[in-house]
């Protein structure tokens, strides 16, 4: 995994053509990868035959932050992909919404713990996608495979 700083990943992301296209817009990172901040915003590319966000743009604003805060926060040693996800659409989505992204120090170190002995860890983690009211528009849930790498397994792994 390439080190760079949260900025310049923000930076990259907000120009990568998926996201740029989409409308999707990463508003912050935080210094110590703990957090993520991620917009869509409503264009006439990304909307529905009824006038709302298409449920996949939806579902892409979420589909890589906790992977990458996660392989940040927890290092080198570790494995850290994405296994499984699924969507609840709540209400109808209008204008720019936000989902934001968190990563406890309680929650690395029980990932850290669990993944001590070398085997697997499907840790879950939702986030809530709102619009400029506050008002829930869709909650996602994504299950995370993590694992120390081969060769920082204990001897039986």
């Amino acid at each position: 995994m390439p080190r760079m700083s949260p900025r310049l990943l923000r930076w990259g992301m907000n120009l990568w053509p998926p996201f740029l296209g989409a409308g999707i817009r990463v508003r912050s990172i935080a210094a110590d990868w703990s957090e993520a901040v991620v917009e869509l915003r409503e264009r006439f590319v990304n909307r529905n035959y009824v006038g709302t966000h298409f449920g996949g743009s939806l579902f892409a604003m979420t589909d890589p932050f906790y992977a990458l805060l996660l392989m940040h926060r927890l290092g080198e040693r570790y494995l850290v992909w994405d296994q499984a996800a699924r969507i609840e659409f709540v209400a109808p989505g209008r204008g720019t919404l936000t989902a934001r992204f968190r990563i406890s120090e309680a929650l690395l170190e029980s990932i850290r713990a669990q993944a001590a002995g070398g085997g697997k860890v499907l840790p879950e983690f939702d986030v809530e996608i709102r619009d400029r009211a506050g008002e829930l528009v869709a909650r996602v849930r994504k299950t995370l495979y993590v694992r120390l790498k081969s060769r920082f397994r204990p001897p039986q792994f």
